[in-house]
């Protein structure tokens, strides 16, 4: 079988994640500069190996200040550690356009195995010709297995950011042509 390989498409990708605050509310972020090429039997992605490779201070909340205490060394240490890399180990489709990616984590040079669910939007040609593909990834992870142990309670005793943070991202590969 052939190798296709697929370079990210970053101006049709997004990165998000949420996290709670205070307990009461929910606040947003992204990642603006990221990096990542994936390889399939054929176009067959439930045979992909996929790294990705996000750039830490490219964090974007909307708030400077929190921003700033995000790349510090409280957080993703961004000075220290540029980058937070995805390795994946396995795709497994569920049913339908459903999968589960199962790959090893890397914040602050630690290295976790953790599973997202994705949904597979297709392959399509664009105008130009270009043969693209499309994925919905989500999933959770606990941001204090990966150093990112910053803390402080409120009055009440509850976690001012709590520990669990939720991943969503839009991705849009494009097939490269030799």
């Amino acid at each position: 079988m052939a190798t296709s390989t697929w370079q990210l498409d970053a101006a049709h990708t997004d990165i998000a994640f949420r996290v709670r605050h205070l307990l009461v509310a929910t606040a947003t972020g992204k990642f603006t500069a990221f990096t990542s090429q994936a390889t399939t039997e054929e176009d067959d992605f439930s045979t992909v190996q996929v790294e990705f490779n996000v750039e830490t201070a490219s964090i974007e909340t909307g708030v400077n200040d929190r921003n700033n205490h995000l790349k510090s060394d409280d957080f993703f240490a961004s000075a220290a550690y540029p980058n937070m890399v995805f390795k994946s180990t396995g795709m497994k489709h569920i049913e339908d356009d459903k999968y589960q990616l199962t790959g090893d984590l890397t914040i602050r040079d630690i290295t976790k195995p953790v599973t997202l669910d994705v949904e597979f939007g297709g392959i399509a040609k664009d105008p130009w010709g270009n043969i693209k593909a499309g994925f919905e990834v989500t999933g959770k992870i606990k941001r204090k297995e990966f150093g990112l142990s910053w803390d402080a309670l409120t009055e009440a005793g509850g976690a001012v950011v709590s520990d669990e943070v939720k991943i969503h991202a839009n991705l849009e590969y494009a097939k490269v042509v030799a």
